[in-house]
Order: C-alpha cells, then sequence, then structure tokens
C-alpha cells in the first residue's frame, strides 16, 4: 500500500473545525526550537521542510506548503507564532493515520471477511482521523464516537462533504460512563481502536498557549492528574470489544509511554500489551501501539446493551 502524504496533508487539514471541537489533541506543546528571526512565509516553510525531512515525513515538502507560501514578504511575529503549533499538530495527526495505515498493510485485518478493518474512533471531534483512514482503505468502516454534540455534527458534516457516509457510524457517546461499552457490541468486535484523546496533565492547563486556552473546550483536553482519565477508560473497555491480536493506536503526551506500561502491567487481567511506541517528527515518543493479546472478553451478566442497531454497511 503507498501512503499517499500529498493526500493526507490536505484532507487533515481540510476538515472543518468549530470552537471548542478539535480535531486533534492539544499538548503543553513546546516547539522544535524557537524559530526567531525567521521572518518570513517561504523561510518558515524551507524551516519546516527541513525538520520534517530529519525526521523522515514523507514528501515534506509538499507536506509543509499545503497552502503554498511563496512570498518572502515579512510575516508578523504573532502569526509565526500561530503558523508553528498549527504545523505540527497537523503532522502529529498526520503522523497517526499513517502508523495505522502502515500496520494494516501488514496484518490480516487488511483482508477480512468485509475487505477491510472495522475500526472505532473514540472522541472523533472532526472527524478528520476516520474520514482519513476511510479515503485512504477503501474497504473499511468506521465506528466514530464522541460525547459532544458539536462534534458529532461536524464528523457528520465532514462526511457528507467527502461523500464517506455510507462507511461510517456516527455514535454520540461517553465512553467514561459506566457501562457504555455495551452500546457498542452490537456492531461486531472490532479490528482497531484509534484515539487522540484529551491527554493534557491537569497540572499543565495553565501553561497551554493563550490561543488554546481561549478556543477550546477544556473538557476536550484535560486528561487528569497525569493526563490519563481516559486512556485508561478506553484501555479498560477495549478487551471488551476488539478481535483477538486486534491493536489500539493512541496519540499520547511524550511522559505517557512508561506511564501506560506501568499501568497494563498492573491490569493483567485486560490482556493488553504496549508492543511499540513511534516518535513524532520531534523525536518525542507520541504514538502507542497496543495489541490484545487473549481471547475476547464476554459480555457480563448485568450488560444491557439496549436494542441493536443496524449493522454499518460493508
Amino acid at each position: 500500500m503507498e501512503i499517499g502524504g500529498r493526500m493526507l496533508w490536505p484532507l487533515l487539514s481540510g476538515l472543518g473545525r468549530r470552537k471548542g471541537t478539535r480535531g486533534w489533541a492539544f499538548s503543553s506543546w513546546q516547539p522544535c526550537r524557537p524559530l526567531a528571526g525567521l521572518l518570513s512565509a517561504t523561510e518558515l516553510v524551507s524551516h519546516w521542510t527541513a525538520v520534517f525531512e530529519k525526521r523522515g515525513i514523507p514528501e515534506a515538502q509538499a507536506s509543509i506548503s499545503e497552502p503554498e507560501a511563496s512570498t518572502s514578504d515579512p510575516v508578523p511575529d504573532p502569526l509565526a507564532a500561530t503558523v508553528r503549533p498549527e504545523a505540527e499538530w497537523l503532522s502529529i495527526a498526520k503522523g497517526l493515520v499513517e502508523w495505522v495505515l502502515e500496520e494494516v498493510a501488514q496484518s490480516s485485518c487488511a483482508a477480512g471477511a468485509q475487505g477491510g478493518p472495522l475500526i472505532l474512533e473514540v472522541g472523533c471531534g472532526s472527524g478528520a482521523i476516520s474520514l482519513s483512514l476511510l479515503s485512504q482503505l477503501p474497504q473499511s468502516r468506521v465506528i466514530a464516537v464522541d460525547k459532544g454534540e458539536a462534534a458529532i455534527c461536524l464528523t457528520q458534516e465532514n462526511a457528507q462533504r467527502l461523500r464517506l457516509l455510507d462507511r461510517i457510524q456516527i455514535i454520540p457517546l461517553d465512553v467514561t460512563l459506566e457501562g457504555s461499552w455495551a452500546h457498542l457490541l452490537p456492531w461486531g468486535p472490532m479490528d482497531l481502536i484509534v484515539s487522540n484523546p484529551p491527554y493534557v496533565f491537569h497540572q499543565d492547563m495553565e501553561q497551554l498557549a493563550p490561543e488554546i486556552r481561549s478556543y477550546e473546550d477544556p473538557v476536550a483536553l484535560d486528561g487528569g492528574k497525569e493526563g490519563m482519565d481516559i486512556i485508561t477508560h478506553i484501555l479498560a473497555l477495549a478487551p471488551w470489544l476488539l478481535k483477538d491480536s486486534g491493536s489500539i493506536f493512541l496519540e499520547v503526551d511524550p511522559r505517557h509511554p512508561e506511564l501506560v506500561g506501568s499501568w497494563l502491567q498492573s491490569r493483567s487481567d485486560l490482556s493488553l500489551d504496549l508492543v511499540a511506541v513511534r516518535q513524532d517528527f520531534c523525536g518525542r515518543p507520541r504514538f502507542l501501539h497496543i495489541q490484545r493479546s487473549g481471547p475476547q472478553h464476554g459480555c457480563p451478566v448485568e450488560a444491557r446493551p439496549g436494542p441493536q442497531p443496524a449493522r454499518v454497511p460493508g
């Protein structure tokens, strides 16, 4: 499978966002290095192209120059400060999608009974990750869940605009509620779970850039004391939903690989193993691949999934 970096970038960056509806997670982000003295759009593009090439991001020039910046006119400092984090966040989202695509291409789930994997995205935001995967995996199907009404509506709009509604089921769901996983059982066991959850350490919330604090809903960013609140809910949910050897792909804070690994060791009953950690283009451990190593858990006797919805088209 050829992974189209030139295709993924405009898709990720072109999906609409509303205030407080995030397409990717924001962390207590710091740039790779200061860009003091880079005052033109051309210089900014040249800098980030070099960074991307150093970190092995495919088609670096095409990635950073969407939209094109061909002018040498000075860029005001406030604009430069805005361009830097936006470029990095988009690249992080792209990095997560590309890793999932690589793993699908190498795994048996790429040739399942339906011709492609069934993917659950937890916290779909604008739908950027789900819709990027659907566009690159023509036989795949996605269940996208989010507790926010705005996120559900925006993902629906973006799926309709991209003509992908026939392969995505968008469900309002709060995975932190007890028994929430039961509502997903009728859709069938999943090949993959993908999520870009709120993972900012609570103590780091005040250190976020002012434009993030004023624009984003804190609930979509704050991951609790160690940034793990939603992550642990997803991991606890996974054994009930994943197929045998199914995988979870998460975007996390660079401090989380060690924390998640320790947490999984303390919860051997979940039969989940942290099998790989991947760095972002700044060399920080940012993505986790977790795999289920035991048989799928049965449905607890107290679970009451309720009426079963129709299957996802496929």
